[in-house]
């Protein structure tokens, strides 16, 4: 049998390609006979940076940036093995991990650091970034990000504003003319699992405001701001970023990215399934076997148990599931292509404990899975 081992990271407690090993590990204690081929995923959220460096012998850069309140900070990406991808998480330099909840204010947070990690990879010569853009601190529309590549955001006087989501609001004119060169050379793809507009009810603020500090009387001021950054932009770009899905993602960095890079916003899972080859690997497989930390009724929208398991159901290979937890509704998945689920959790434990345990945990499953496997093979 051709075995491919695809999972996500179980977060907190090991990286994709650690899971991967792990569930190799099991699966070789019963069928050490059989070809097994590893391929760490994810979805562009925590972790894809890793996984892609583990799947492709990439490398990490460190650069030291702006943070979300416009502090110092050491941030990195990762380059892949050819050196011709960067992949750059948004929350590494801007997430909301960086703030304090006691200073947690979406007015005040900018996208600036994350700007510079997207300039630093276009200093490596890259020839296409993939940006994980969730987990933000952020409610800028993507300024600080234009402002740090050399876009010129400016008021009435010709200033430059304050590239905040407080800021936004004197925003009259924009120039482009010295971004850096090499973005119209660059193909920028976004992993992006929400289609949310920018602004509105189901907008950036109203939506992911509350959760970065916002309270009401601030997310009805940043709903006003980037409905006014969308005005500007329409009015001296050309360009429609307010009513794009996708455009309200990470505080509206989705209609930044889209209006100023061009970038292109897929899901995550969809993403890297494509980034990595995956489909190369399981087109003459027998067995697919794929994972993460949590299983519920959101894994179906773009995460990788399921972007996994489309790939084997295209191909029909059979795809198993195993996850840190089953929560409600994750028997959807089912309808997704998974011909069965497990949990690698042996008994009632604590948080810690089971995260601790993880690998060995997965190991033991792994293996009784492929028990399972052999013995019908022997009916």
């Amino acid at each position: 049998m051709k075995i491919v081992i695809a999972p996500d990271s179980f977060k907190e407690s090991m990286t994709a390609l650690e899971a991967a090993t792990a569930i190799e590990r099991g699966f070789k204690e019963v069928m050490p006979e059989e070809e097994y081929i590893k391929v760490p995923m994810a979805d562009g959220g925590e972790g894809t940076v890793q996984s892609i460096i583990d799947a492709t012998g990439g490398d990490l850069k460190t650069v030291t940036v702006k943070g979300p309140l416009g502090e110092s900070l050491e941030a990195q990406y990762g380059l892949t093995g050819d050196k011709k991808i960067a992949v750059i998480e948004m929350a590494a330099s801007s997430g909301l991990d960086k703030v304090k909840s006691s200073k947690r204010d979406p007015l005040k947070t900018t996208t600036y650091g994350f700007g510079e990690l997207i300039r630093s990879a276009l200093d490596e010569g890259v020839e296409e970034i993939l940006l994980g853009i969730g987990g933000s601190a952020t409610n800028d529309g993507g300024a600080g990000m234009i402002m740090s590549l050399g876009g010129k955001l400016l008021d009435k006087n010709k200033e430059s504003i304050v590239p905040t989501g407080e800021g936004l609001k004197d925003l009259a004119f924009i120039d482009t003319t010295d971004m850096h060169p090499r973005i119209k050379d660059v193909s920028f793809k976004v992993a992006c699992d929400v289609d949310n507009p920018l602004t509105g009810p189901n907008g950036a603020s109203y939506i992911y405001g509350p959760q970065k500090g916002g309270t009401p009387e601030i997310l009805e001021q940043l709903d006003q701001n980037l409905n006014h950054f969308a005005y500007i932009v329409q009015e001296q770009l050309g360009k429609d970023i307010g009513s794009t899905p996708g455009a309200g993602a990470a505080g509206g960095l989705g209609a930044g990215l889209q209006g100023f890079l061009d970038a292109e916003l897929q899901r995550g899972g969809d993403l890297l399934v494509e980034m990595l080859e995956l489909e190369e690997y399981v087109k003459d497989a027998d067995l697919l076997i794929t994972g993460e930390g949590g299983i519920n009724h959101q894994t179906r929208f773009g995460k990788t148990p399921v972007a996994v398991s489309h790939v084997g159901k295209k191909h029909d290979v059979p795809t198993i599931a195993l996850a840190g937890s089953l929560n409600e509704g994750y028997e959807s998945i089912h309808e997704e292509g998974i011909i069965a689920v497990f949990s690698i959790i042996p008994q009632f434990t604590s948080l810690e404990t089971a995260l601790e345990n993880g690998k060995e945990n997965l190991k033991s499953v792994s293996a009784n899975v492929a028990a399972v496997i052999k013995a019908s093979r022997l009916l």
